[in-house]
This record gives C-alpha cells, sequence and structure tokens, in this order.
C-alpha cells in the first residue's frame, strides 16, 4: 500500500477531467507539490460516459478564448504525453427549424467572427451535404464551425495526468476526503489541510495531511465537498440521456458533430454509429442525497418515458434512428449550476479554497480552460481576466437550498437548447427574495425580472393589458417603458431599488482600509456621498460602487444587486492584521426608493418639513410622512432626483405617501427597463456590461471616480501606466439610423468592414427617438476620434446603419 504524504502545497479533490487538467496546468506553471486525490478511480465520476463534444462558441469573447485554448491543448496532448486523446476536429454543424432560430445563429455566427472563431453561415442543402443522414427539408439553414471537434474524455482525461504525472504531480486514487481543516487569518479563515480516508469498514484507516492551497474538482460530489470546508458550491445532479446505435451506413469517423437545438438533439459519430443525446425541456433531477462515494462506474436505470420527446425530434432528423440498431440507452447524472455557467474562483471567506466544477455536462469542452485559468488564479493570487460569469461569489448563500437547487435544475437543463429569447427570465424558485412592497407592486402591474434572488419591477404594464410575448423584433412592452421614461424626464417616477447591495464599514481603520481600496478620495465630510471606482492590481474594474460617510469611522457602500458577496469579499481580503474593522452586509435592512425627475422635490417637500436643497451627492436624514429616512441626492438615470434610504420595517407607509401626494405631480410607478433605457442615454456606465475586471477607467471613459493624484490605492501604477499607453479598447455610445430597428445587446459592430467589437448595452432613446447602445471597439478604432463615425451594426445577419460617439451624451443634449 502506498504511503501518504503529510503535506503537499496543493491538494487538488477530485480525478475527473477537470481535477487533471488543473494538476497539467499548475505543474505547468512551476507547482509541482502538486497532490491529487480521487476517492475511487480517474474518469469513474461522470467523466467517463461524457458524450465528449467540444466546441469553441461561447456567449462572451473570455470564454470563447478559453474554449480556443481547450482544443488547442487536446490537439497537440497526444504528441507531448504519448496517450492517445481521441481528438478529432472534424468540425460542427448546428441547424435552425425555426426563422427565429436562424436569426439567432447569424448573430452567434457575427460575435464567432469577433471572437476570432472561423464559422460560415451555409443552406440546408449544404448542411446535408455535411451530416449526410439528417433531413434538411424543414431547415432554414445552419452554420458550419470547422474548427469544433470531438474527444474520448478519459483518454483525454488519462493523457492530461500523465502530463502532470511527468512534471511532478502524485495522483492517488481509492483516497476519500472526509474533512477538511481551516485557520483563522486575518478577518477570515484559510485552509491548512484535510483528513483522508482509504479504505472501507473495520479496515479503514484516517490520516490528516496539510495543505496551503486545496481545489475543489469534485464534479457532482463538489456540493457535499464543500460543505466540509463551509463553502457554498451550488449545482445538483440531473439524469442526462443518450442512445448509442450500431453502424448506420453513411456515418465515418469525420462526421461532424451536429446539433439540432430546436429538437434539444445532438449527434456524434461512434464506432461507425451515432450517440445520440440532447437536453429535454423539463429535466429529471437526481434526487439522491447525499451522493454515495461509492457511486463509480455506474450508470442509472433507463427512463425511455423521459427520453422519448428526443427520441422523436431525432428519428425527425435523421430517419435512419427509425431502423438502426439501438445498443443501450446510457442515463448517467450531470452536474448543474443555476443559471447554467461553471463555477470556478476562490471561495469567499476561505482564503486558498478554490472551486473548479459544475459544468452543465459541457465539462469536455471547458475543462482544458478552465484548468488553464484556474491554476493561473492560484500562481498569481488573483483572475487572470475577467469570470465575473463562472465566479463561485455571484451565488449568495441562499443558492446552498436544496430544494431551490432541484427545482432550479429542471429548468436549467432544458435552456440548453431551448430558444432563449432576450430577456427572458428564468422562472423557477421565484419569488424568494423580495421588497416589502413586492405585493403592491405586483397589484399595480409590476412585470418582475429576478437579481442575486431579487425580484424586481422591470415595467410596470396596464391593468387591462396581458404580458407581451417574447420576440426578436420591438418588444410589446416598448410603449409602457417609454411611459416610465417620459414621467422620469418631465415630472416624477418611483422606482423600487431596494435590490442595491449595501454594505456598512464601521471601525478605527475604515477609512484608511477604503482609502487603500477605492480609487477616489474617501476622506471627506460628513455626509458626503463620493462615487469611486474599486481597482484591482491590473487597474480594471474589481467593482464600482457609491460610498456614504455616515460618520468618521462608519461609512455605507452602495453597489450593484449582484455583487454584495464579491464586494465584501473583496473588501476583507484587504484587512491588514492589525487593523480593526468590521464590515456588514446590511443590503436587507434597508429598501431604496428613488423618485427621479424634475418633480422629485416638489413632492417630497410635501411630506416632510425638513430643508430639501441637499447639494448633489450629499446625504442627510429627514423626516417623510411618519417615518424617518435618510435622502441622497444622487440620480443614475441622469437629471433631479433623491434616492430613499428606508427602513424596511416602514417602507410601506413610506411608499403609500409619496403615491397619494404625487397624483397630480404626475408620479408613475417606473422599473429596471425604463432606468437601464435611461442611463445609457445619460452615458452612466454599469459594472458587469461596461465595466469590468479587464477594463480600466482609461478604456472606460471614467474618470469621475478615480482621484489620480491620491496615493496608495490598489491599481493606481497599473491604471497611470495603461494611461499612458495606446488603448487596447474604447468605449463608445451607438446610435442607430433606422428608428424600426431593435437592438438588444451582443450584437457585432462593423467599421470599414472589419468586426471591431460589440454593443454591451442597449435601449431606447426618447431624445434620440430610436435605439441607442454602449459598446467596446478594438484596434485601430480604439485610438480614433468618434463624432458620428459611420458603423454597421450586425442585426440577425442584416447590417444596419448608426453613428458612433465618443461623447453621445452631448450630442443627445443638443437634440430639441
Amino acid at each position: 500500500m502506498t504511503t501518504l504524504p503529510t503535506h503537499a502545497r496543493v491538494i487538488i479533490v477530485g480525478g475527473g477531467i477537470a481535477g487533471c487538467s488543473t494538476a497539467y496546468h499548475l505543474t505547468q506553471l512551476g507547482f509541482t507539490d502538486v497532490l491529487l486525490l480521487e476517492q475511487g478511480k480517474l474518469t469513474s465520476g461522470t467523466t467517463w460516459h461524457a458524450a465528449g463534444l467540444v466546441g469553441q462558441m461561447r456567449p462572451n469573447r473570455t470564454m470563447t478564448r478559453m474554449s480556443q485554448y481547450g482544443i488547442s491543448l487536446y490537439a497537440g496532448l497526444e504528441a507531448e504525453t504519448g496517450l492517445a486523446t481521441g481528438w478529432k476536429q472534424c468540425g460542427s454543424v448546428n441547424v435552425a427549424r425555426t426563422p427565429e432560430r436562424m436569426q439567432v445563429l447569424h448573430k452567434q455566427a457575427a460575435l464567432a467572427r469577433s471572437f476570432g472563431v472561423e464559422v460560415q453561415v451555409i443552406t440546408p442543402n449544404e448542411a446535408g451535404r455535411l451530416f449526410p443522414v439528417m433531413r434538411t427539408d424543414d431547415l432554414q439553414g445552419a452554420i458550419w464551425i470547422p474548427g469544433d471537434g470531438k474527444a474520448n474524455p478519459a483518454d483525454l482525461t488519462m493523457s492530461l495526468a500523465k502530463g502532470a504525472r511527468n512534471r511532478g504531480a502524485r495522483l492517488l486514487e481509492d483516497i476519500e476526503v472526509v474533512g477538511v481543516h481551516t485557520e483563522r487569518a486575518g478577518s477570515g479563515a484559510r485552509v491548512r489541510g484535510v483528513r483522508v480516508r482509504r479504505g472501507s469498514g473495520a479496515a479503514a484507516q484516517e490520516q490528516d495531511i496539510g495543505c496551503e492551497i486545496l481545489v475543489n474538482c469534485a464534479g457532482q460530489w463538489a456540493r457535499q465537498f464543500g460543505r466540509l470546508a463551509g463553502v457554498n458550491v451550488p449545482l445538483y445532479s440531473a439524469e442526462h440521456f443518450y442512445v448509442v446505435t450500431g453502424r448506420i451506413e453513411g456515418v465515418h469517423p469525420m462526421l461532424p458533430v451536429m446539433r439540432d437545438p430546436d429538437g434539444f438533439i445532438y449527434y456524434k459519430e461512434e464506432v461507425g454509429g451515432l450517440v445520440m443525446g440532447g437536453f429535454e425541456p423539463v429535466a429529471k433531477p437526481w434526487r439522491m442525497d447525499p451522493i454515495p462515494s461509492t457511486f463509480q462506474f455506474q450508470l442509472l436505470d433507463e427512463d425511455w418515458d423521459q427520453f422519448e420527446p428526443l427520441m422523436t425530434n431525432a428519428i425527425h432528423r435523421t430517419p435512419c434512428l427509425e431502423t438502426a440498431e439501438i445498443k443501450m440507452l446510457l442515463n448517467g447524472p450531470e452536474s448543474f449550476t443555476p443559471d447554467g455557467n461553471f463555477i470556478l474562483g476562490e471561495a469567499p471567506g476561505l482564503q486558498h479554497c478554490y472551486v473548479c466544477c459544475g459544468f452543465n455536462s459541457a465539462g469536455i469542452a471547458n475543462s482544458g480552460g478552465a484548468g488553464k485559468l484556474i491554476a493561473e488564479w492560484i500562481v498569481g493570487g488573483a483572475a487572470p481576466m475577467d469570470l465575473w460569469d463562472v465566479d463561485i461569489r455571484r451565488f449568495g448563500p441562499f443558492m446552498a437550498n436544496r430544494r431551490l437547487l432541484a427545482e432550479r435544475t429542471v429548468e436549467t437543463l432544458g435552456l440548453h437548447y431551448a430558444m432563449r429569447w432576450p430577456r427572458q427570465e428564468l422562472a423557477t424558485a421565484r419569488p424568494l427574495r423580495t421588497s416589502p412592497l413586492y405585493d403592491t407592486l405586483a397589484a399595480r402591474g409590476a412585470e418582475f425580472g429576478s437579481k442575486n434572488g431579487w425580484e424586481r419591477a422591470n415595467y410596470f404594464r396596464p391593468q387591462d393589458a396581458a404580458t407581451p410575448p417574447h420576440g426578436l423584433g420591438t418588444p410589446g412592452w416598448l410603449p409602457w417603458v417609454q411611459a416610465e421614461m417620459r414621467a422620469t424626464r418631465e415630472a416624477v417616477a418611483l422606482y423600487d431599488q431596494t435590490s442595491f447591495g449595501k454594505l456598512l464599514l464601521q471601525g478605527r481603520d475604515a477609512l484608511a482600509l477604503l482609502q487603500r481600496v477605492c480609487a477616489n478620495e474617501i476622506d471627506v465630510a460628513l455626509g458626503r456621498m463620493v462615487y469611486t471606482a474599486v481597482l484591482n492590481a491590473r487597474g480594471g474594474f474589481e467593482s464600482d460602487c457609491t460610498v456614504m460617510r455616515l460618520g468618521a469611522d462608519e461609512f455605507l457602500l452602495v453597489t450593484g444587486s449582484a455583487q454584495p458577496l464579491r464586494d465584501a469579499d473583496w473588501i476583507r481580503r484587504q484587512i491588514r492584521a492589525d487593523e480593526f474593522v468590521v464590515l456588514n452586509d446590511v443590503s436587507a435592512q434597508w429598501c431604496v426608493l428613488s423618485l427621479m425627475g424634475p418633480n422629485a422635490k416638489a413632492l417630497l417637500q410635501r411630506l416632510s418639513p425638513d430643508e430639501l436643497a441637499i447639494p448633489f451627492s450629499h446625504t442627510r436624514e429627514i423626516d417623510l410622512g411618519l417615518a424617518r429616512v435618510r435622502a441622497a441626492r444622487m440620480s443614475y438615470v441622469g437629471g433631479p432626483g433623491y434616492e430613499l434610504y428606508v427602513p424596511v420595517e416602514v417602507a410601506r407607509h413610506v411608499y403609500h405617501a409619496l403615491c397619494a401626494a404625487g397624483v397630480d405631480l404626475g408620479l408613475v410607478d417606473a422599473g429596471y427597463y425604463a432606468l437601464d433605457a435611461l442611463r445609457i442615454e445619460a452615458g452612466r456606465r454599469a459594472w458587469g456590461a461596461e465595466l469590468g475586471p479587464d477594463e480600466s477607467p482609461h478604456e472606460a471613459g471614467l474618470w469621475a471616480g478615480v482621484q489620480r493624484d491620491k496615493p496608495g490605492f490598489i491599481g493606481r501604477e497599473a491604471l497611470l501606466a495603461r494611461a499612458a499607453a495606446p488603448k487596447a479598447k474604447k468605449l463608445l455610445s451607438f446610435v442607430l439610423d433606422d428608428p424600426a430597428a431593435w437592438v438588444w445587446g451582443g450584437e457585432a459592430i462593423v467599421i470599414e468592414g472589419e468586426t471591431v467589437g460589440e454593443l454591451s448595452s442597449t435601449g431606447w432613446s426618447l431624445k434620440a427617438g430610436r435605439c441607442i447602445g454602449l459598446g467596446y471597439v478594438r484596434g485601430a478604432a480604439a485610438n480614433a476620434v468618434h463624432a458620428g463615425t459611420p458603423v454597421l451594426i450586425d442585426l440577425w445577419g442584416q447590417l444596419k446603419r448608426a453613428t458612433a460617439w465618443d461623447d453621445a451624451v452631448g450630442q443627445l443634449k443638443s437634440l430639441p
């Protein structure tokens, strides 16, 4: 029996493709004291039964770059290790049955070209020549991606494992990790080791192994293992099906991967036959909790009733399946996350504990790149690029609820191939987090969306109006949102923004900490508000927030709805051992009612005896009706207005008092669609859209949140260096020429025949009477002056004329 070590610099838990890829890349970066522990055998969890499809197209530039790297890794791995991977660059064909799906494929193709992926839009006949066993008479078209391919999951994993071993890593099987040891570290805790068990029953032996870094690559066991360390890893397993056929005439080893998302199905060649699987619209969670550690190289029972919708669609698309030999219906569990993106990063609250899991049945395609990213994160001490879409900190503690995860998994698996309409909201496990006004707003016609679990009114429909259907053109809710926007600009509108993140920082060293964390000057008078960038060491936006100084050593930080966990984790990591500060998330203790428009002050004055001539970016407590609230002169939508910070227990009273007093002043309820459109018109940037870890104030044109001559703030030197160099990209505003063209965001931007970027945010402009947007351009366009530059926007495959502006806000203000 192999003697176990007593210490390793890095311990990886899980010997599937994610764990082996992480070990491979850590050793490649020079971390050779790596110990991988697998409770069974390598690949014995879910990797061994994966379909092995490997595609490049992802929703954004960062994830696409990750997938492209994975393909290049897989293509060269056999030459490095001598072990076959089964990699074949056979290409892939994605087909469209409906005109709407074809429009989406056109958009995906335009984005793929922008991201550097070779892609062609092809006809149904061309698709049929590439995949000759397919019926094409009912297709609208397809896209062909020649660089995609397939691999053998088990062989690929073993090749990665050999590469890691060749550079010094130790990979041990039949070792179950049953405990995690931690210790206090500054304002939180950090990993110091694990407890492992070898053997079972009376023969079982347990031992502690110390480590500096722990990586959770436990696949569908990652949630259970995370709980051992107090880390929330929200994923849940579902039954996932595919059939394997005997040999079929016309099927050959280089047959492309084919996806028919309107039929919820995919195909690949295997031994002269087909593997056909898919993502049924209503999934079947695997309600096994906990999943036993002994579930190795095992499958679940066949369920032809569950698989029937996929089989019916497959027989329609490939009639050869009606007579083909079906060797087996494989039912293997796969883990899925609440939003369909995988989970990566350092766990909040536990230093040196990293997570790499939750691949939503795409682990083979994603693990090559994900292993590289998490290894770079570990070695570098920070995310190597903007990984917010997959960052573990996007999930709050409420996402640990197992019933919630099971219900959401039914939906998220089904949405893999379902038609995803613009601004379509997830529907399961809602409503959950609500403002005290939720029921009141619902009764007034609010249509809600969800952000970080919070229910937020998107818009208000008239009482006799039905909810408009989803579509790709001009939305049915536009007239109602325009009315809300007009009230904001011409009268007064009331927005419930309770979902704002609110962090209360107190203590002797609170100011010193914020002066390092924030790029703007925070040492201001009591009652002042400061909008500030929060930068990383690369000079990019780790966040942006508004800081209210409530006392000498007391500050309220107001951040985006999705960001409080991320921001709190970032701030706590900057606290020095000798500093005394306390940081609390008080988001749920305060409602925020934003009263916006030229009549806002008059309305407040009717309900408050206090002087309301509050200077912009100042705050003070006032009487309002029977309540005591904090009024802040701040406006995300541009123009006059107040944000009212209201204790939750009096929010209902304040809301009804405002509504009663504002009738003759034109007060209306308004939602986030109007707010978003107005902030774009006002040139306001949004974190997660225009701002992120890869974007600096220099590229974003947002120096208002930076005090350049303030010494000592994080990222200052990197920011000044970036400001002195040519821009790699620049944020511009865009105004469409055609008032009938409706853009949703993500459309490719073309200048002089070259795709230079994509729209990050879009909305309707009352001033322009058409759609406007924000977006980054790259290359030569990033260092040019734009004052009406002619551009083309690729809208569902049609090029629409627009103009690009460095200062569209000034241009729009000049309009009558």
